[in-house]
């Protein structure tokens, strides 16, 4: 396996009420920029606090968004754990190997310099992204930003 973990997703409705919740309830202080990434219909962000994981926070960028579904329906909520790799096809074939199904084809992400991310969806019923960048690391802001 050519793993290493990044990030757990959260989908929220706005940006700014996902970081104040997580910041004071988890301590999560210190936040990257908010990307806005038109082809795949979300904004984002990344934040961490002390000693925990990265959380990603995934906000709707317009109502054709593919996340505004489970925002309606209050479900997927906790949507992903992330996994970076240096070969996207050989993990995912990997994957569809332990019967995970792809929801779509690996498309580019902005937040990851244009390289391709892909979704799966476990036997388990939840979701792992794959992130082809696998020295990627996020750049994130001093405490309290």
């Amino acid at each position: 396996m050519s793993l290493r973990f990044d990030h757990i997703g959260v989908v929220v409705e706005e940006l700014a009420r996902g970081r104040e919740f997580l910041s004071e309830t988890l301590g999560i202080e210190r936040w990257t920029e908010a990307i806005a990434d038109e082809a795949l219909g979300v904004w984002v962000q990344f934040g961490v606090g002390g000693d925990g994981p990265c959380f990603e926070l995934v906000a709707p960028l317009g109502e054709k968004s593919p996340i505004a579904g489970a925002l309606r329906a209050g479900k997927n909520i906790l949507n992903h754990v992330a996994y970076l790799t240096n070969d996207l096809a050989a993990e995912g074939e990997r994957l569809r190997a332990q019967g995970c199904l792809p929801t779509g084809a690996a498309q580019a992400a902005v937040a990851y310099g244009g390289r391709r991310v892909q979704f799966w969806i476990s036997p388990l019923r939840f979701m792992i992204e794959l992130v082809e960048a696998p020295e990627h690391r996020h750049v994130f802001g001093a405490a309290g930003n």
